[in-house]
């Protein structure tokens, strides 16, 4: 059995039964994960992970924790682990996923799955998403264990493939219709937020309590094709271009709710004077449209916030350059606020463009619209309580998340999830951050998010 550097804190009958740890103790084995986690090539497709299954396996194994293996596809396959608690309260279940997206090797100065350290950072695929929170809920779950700290609940760890890419169904949405009472869980960390780190000190934590769903729809148009040195008013390029350039620049109405309200709200808080002035300005009818044209310009972010988002993202037509497509395609990544109409919102689409040739065909959508999580759980509390504590002067936001998670499937069975993700700065988020090709985290917020999580955790679970 390995060391566990441990000062248990003599503490009363009524406080928490929670270890003290020794974090610089720590950070070795925390960095030996998470770089081995990188170094495993999950992308997907094809995916691969039972790799990181294997992995995870082995060191769990070797503390004497049991660990169950489910795959729909043998080379994407999850694992789950569970530490008993008293069932006095429902379980808490620690979930990140194993599959990366893919990479342009060409594109990135040093190996994707090199999991290099430099400059302060490790640098690699997967280090923003999802194998820090994959290292943290490991390192957590091993902490736990070796502690041997009373448990009101029941703690799973839950690493699930897929998750990037799932049409064939191997991960969490497997589990949920046939392994449910393996995850099942009263509240669910996983990833979707983080903290924003300035000057070398945490201004705000962004916890996810909901996200906008991906509604993919595709513009088709089709016509005679033709020879490229006659022109024609019936050119499938021409109306799908003058259709593209319609929805592209199409502003849709804002629509506030419960989470980005309060996220506005807060953030005024801790902003300086004219962000701020900004910020509580969107409801002023005044000044809303000049607001909301400088967040296009300057804060991408926080204007897809406000409303449902509309991206042209690929563009289809034509083989040779003297010839006129019969057909041209484009595909639209629309991500809408969680209580659109989606049929609604596809019939406006349709007045907006104006052009009976122009077909809005719904692709379909990986996951279902679903409540957001609550704002008045005792894991909220924790959430900000522990936000409080080791982020003097920082500020909690519930937030919105723009693109999209698993937490979806989980809140549409009921489970309240939060999001929650390492300190970074604005320009590391913005160009180092998940899907680009020098994706990388600084090593001390890793280090710093090991121990946030670990003290949700413990604070959640750990017998009182």
């Amino acid at each position: 059995m390995k060391q566990f550097s441990l000062l248990v804190v003599l503490a009363s009958t009524l406080a928490a039964q929670v270890p003290a740890v020794d974090w610089a103790k720590q950070n070795a084995e925390i960095l030996r994960h998470y770089r081995a986690l990188v170094q495993i090539d999950t992308s997907s497709p094809p995916g691969n992970e039972t790799k990181v299954v294997e992995y995870l396996k082995k060191v769990l194994d070797a503390e004497g924790i049991p660990s169950k293996v489910f795959a729909k596809d043998p080379t994407r396959a999850n694992i789950v682990a569970r530490l008993k608690g008293n069932g006095s309260k429902r379980p808490v279940l620690l979930m990140a996923h194993s599959d990366v997206v893919g990479v342009q090797r060409e594109k990135w100065p040093v190996d994707p799955f090199g999991a290099v350290i430099k400059d302060g950072y490790v640098w690699g695929r997967g280090t923003v998403d999802d194998k820090d929170k994959l290292a943290a809920n490991l390192m957590v779950f091993l902490l736990l264990k070796r502690s041997g700290a009373p448990l009101d609940r029941d703690v799973i760890f839950y690493a699930e493939p897929g998750e990037e890419a799932d049409p064939a169904g191997v991960g969490v949405n497997f589990m949920l219709d046939e392994h449910f009472d393996e995850i099942n869980a009263e509240f669910a960390l996983t990833e979707g937020g983080g903290a924003t780190l300035e000057n070398g000190k945490v201004l705000s934590v962004n916890i996810q309590t909901t996200e906008k769903t991906p509604r993919r729809v595709r513009l088709v148009v089709n016509g005679p094709s033709g020879h490229g040195s006659v022109p024609r008013r019936d050119n499938a390029l021409v109306h799908l271009s003058a259709a593209v350039q319609k929805v592209g620049t199409w502003e849709t109405p804002m629509r506030l709710n419960d989470t980005t309200r309060t996220y506005f709200e807060k953030l005024a808080s801790i902003s300086p004077p004219e962000k701020a002035a900004r910020y509580t300005g969107l409801l002023d009818p005044q000044r809303t449209a000049a607001i909301q044209d400088y967040l296009a310009e300057n804060e991408p972010g926080h204007y897809s916030m406000l409303r449902t988002s509309v991206v042209p993202t690929i563009l289809k037509a034509g083989f040779r350059m003297n010839v006129i497509p019969s057909e041209a395609e484009a595909t639209l990544d629309i991500r809408a606020i969680p209580d659109e109409d989606p049929n609604q919102f596809f019939e406006e689409m349709r007045r907006v463009i104006g052009d009976p040739s122009v077909r809005v065909e719904a692709t379909g959508n990986s996951r279902p619209v679903a409540p957001s999580s609550r704002l008045d759980t005792e894991m909220y509390r924790v959430l900000e309580q522990v936000s409080k504590r080791m982020y003097p002067g920082s500020v909690v936001l519930p937030t919105m998340s723009t693109g999209s998670t698993d937490m979806a499937q989980l809140r549409a069975k009921g489970i309240q999830s939060y999001g929650i993700g390492p300190a970074m700065t604005a320009e590391d988020r913005t160009n180092y951050g998940a899907h680009s090709d020098v994706e990388r985290l600084r090593e001390s917020s890793l280090y710093k998010f090991v121990e946030f999580s670990w003290n949700v955790t413990t604070e959640i679970a750990v017998k009182k």
